[in-house]
């Protein structure tokens, strides 16, 4: 595996826990407030929007970012 791939997996990989971490808090805490449970709430949504995100960037990101790069020259 060639390190340039190995970039991509790890910016993906870190990306999506910076990301879903923060949309899943803010949201849980918009829409339930801190209620007993919240973290726990939290951690699992945390965890099902992390096993979404994961599969989207890496299958999605690529065609995306070909998209835009012929879009912005």
């Amino acid at each position: 595996m060639n390190t340039h791939f190995k970039r991509k997996i790890a910016f993906a990989l870190s990306m999506g826990i910076v990301t879903t971490g923060l949309i899943s808090f803010a949201l849980l805490a918009l829409n339930l407030g801190f209620s007993e449970g919240f973290m726990l709430t939290w951690l699992r949504s945390w965890g099902i929007a992390y096993l979404i995100v994961i599969p989207a960037i890496l299958l999605i990101g690529p065609k995306l970012q070909a998209q835009v790069d012929r879009i912005v020259h």
